[in-house]
């Protein structure tokens, strides 16, 4: 329990103590004004039963033992630096622990701001002036504030309830000042319901609506403790701000004289950094979607191409933004993301590529077994992805320069089917490219002949349209194309006895037919 004892306390005849002498480690503060008056918390050990503290050879005005290892000491009048000693019935301290004292100069309090608040107090007022350094009290009418000393010449100290007019006074080693005015008001405690938008750049800037009731008579907008840059009272329900620079996430104030409000939240977000483009090209015809990499990109409003807005923006985490490319021109274009922290933009970061164009394939016919290579022709074939058959993809393709590739044909059925070529910029409109079955012969007429040669033979089947060799024997041999089921064919001398008959197309070669030269009589 804490004892109160008088500067003289009575003697006491009681038996000696037999408990160690105090000692003092520390004083708090350690100098006051030379009137006296100071607060002493008084540290050490042993402190329980004293009798007396002092300050040089002078007793303390008052002293509260809050326990054997604290006092509570108001300090007389002096000057210099003097020794702090307890005494209790075990003896005196002799620790050179020291208390100065100093002239101090009495504060000057000139200004508060605001000058008015309600009755129910909590208005966050500044006081003006000069000689704050080291100040023990803020009262309001004789009523403590809370307070922060912020220089020798601003004090921000919190009103306590009260009410009328008032003065305010700021108490230091060296004095009280003289009052200024506070008046407590009745008017109605400002609400906020909403701000907007709620978020902005660390740079500040930005111009915000706040929305709520009882606003038309407000004196101060803070964002956190920081003022607005200016605002101006729209109605009794709307304020527009405009946000001073800052970080993080604060509340925003209104102070009028019925007290300050609510606080609604704002966000100071840092400015936007691209980082990454993927994939960074693509169609002309736009529609892909592409992801953006980088910082602080939370709350992205706008993502543009070359100016274009993207047709979609998603945020997937402050780090990455997907986005649906638009349509635009063929080359590369400058990337933009926005979000309240501002804008980022990656110089020519992405690249519209023009549709691949096809103008011809050579052969323009293969076998149904696919296999053989042709050669594709047109412009802007340099980025091809794939190259197709119809859907069948080639079996592989050479990309030679930007106006040729070369594929092999993978196997297909018997038609017509469109080539394409695929690339980031699109798929080319199809060239044609046949499918052609093998030519087969079903019969030959005559089926024989002599060994001299020299007469022809007709050849009965199917797909000969487009014959490019008949072969005798293993020989080639001169043909008229009749139509695609029937040719005539010389047949070439050589020795009697069966021999294959062969004929080859773009489809492939036949199944050979036999035809069989035959000795003259008596030879």
């Amino acid at each position: 329990m804490a004892v109160n004892r008088s500067a003289h306390p009575p003697t006491s005849s009681a038996a000696p103590s037999l408990a160690a002498t105090p000692t003092v480690t520390s004083v708090s503060p350690t100098s006051g004004s030379t009137a006296g008056g100071t607060a002493v918390t008084v540290t050490g050990t042993g402190f329980t039963g004293a009798t007396a503290v002092r300050f040089g050879a002078t007793h303390a005005a008052s002293f509260t033992v809050n326990s054997a290892t604290q006092i509570t000491a108001t300090s007389p009048v002096g000057n210099g630096t003097v020794q702090v000693t307890v005494t209790t019935p075990s003896g005196t301290s002799n620790q050179f622990v020291t208390y100065t004292y100093v002239t101090a100069p009495v504060p000057s309090l000139t200004s508060v701001s605001p000058n008015s608040g309600p009755a129910a107090g909590g208005t966050v007022v500044t006081l003006s002036g000069s000689g704050f350094s080291g100040a023990t009290a803020v009262q309001f009418g004789g009523v403590p504030a809370s307070f922060t000393v912020n220089s020798s010449t601003q004090i921000t100290a919190t009103a306590p309830a009260g009410s009328g007019t008032v003065q305010v006074t700021v108490t230091t080693p060296g004095g009280t000042s003289s009052g200024v005015p506070f008046t407590y008001v009745s008017a109605p405690v400002p609400v906020l319901t909403s701000v907007s938008p709620n978020s902005g750049p660390a740079a500040g800037g930005t111009t915000v609506t706040l929305t709520g009731t009882g606003l038309a008579t407000a004196t101060a907008v803070r964002f956190g403790v920081t003022s607005a840059t200016s605002f101006t009272v729209v109605s009794d329900t709307q304020i527009t701000a405009v946000a001073p620079p800052g970080t993080g996430t604060v509340q925003i104030t209104v102070t009028t004289p019925g007290g300050t409000s609510n606080g609604v939240s704002y966000t100071y977000v840092g400015a936007p950094t691209l980082t990454a483009i993927s994939p960074n090209q693509g169609s002309t015809a736009g529609g892909n979607t592409v992801s953006l990499t980088g910082t602080n990109l939370s709350g992205a409003t706008a993502v543009t191409f070359g100016g274009t807005p993207a047709t979609s923006v998603t945020v997937v985490s402050a780090n990455q933004i997907t986005a649906v490319v638009p349509a635009a021109v063929a080359g590369p274009v400058d990337v933009t993301v926005t979000t309240p922290g501002g804008t980022s933009t990656l110089p020519k970061s992405y690249f519209y590529v023009g549709a691949p164009v096809l103008v011809a394939v050579t052969p323009l016919s293969g076998p149904l077994s696919g296999g053989n290579t042709v050669t594709l022709t047109g412009t802007h074939l340099v980025e091809a992805t794939a190259v197709r058959f119809g859907a069948a993809p080639a079996t592989t393709f050479t990309v030679v320069s930007d106006s040729q590739i070369t594929a092999v044909v993978p196997a297909g059925v018997a038609g017509p089917v469109g080539v394409t070529v695929t690339t980031v910029g699109g798929t080319s409109s199809p060239v044609s490219y046949i499918y052609l079955a093998a030519p087969d012969i079903t019969s030959l007429a005559p089926p024989q002949g002599p060994t001299s040669g020299g007469t022809t033979i007709t050849l009965t089947g199917s797909n000969f349209a487009q014959t490019t060799t008949v072969l005798f024997g293993g020989a080639p041999t001169g043909f008229t194309v009749v139509s695609d089921t029937h040719l005539v064919a010389d047949v070439l001398a050589g020795p009697a006895g069966p021999v294959n008959v062969t004929v080859t197309a773009p489809g492939g070669t036949s199944t050979p037919a036999i035809y069989t030269r035959v000795a003259s009589p008596g030879i």
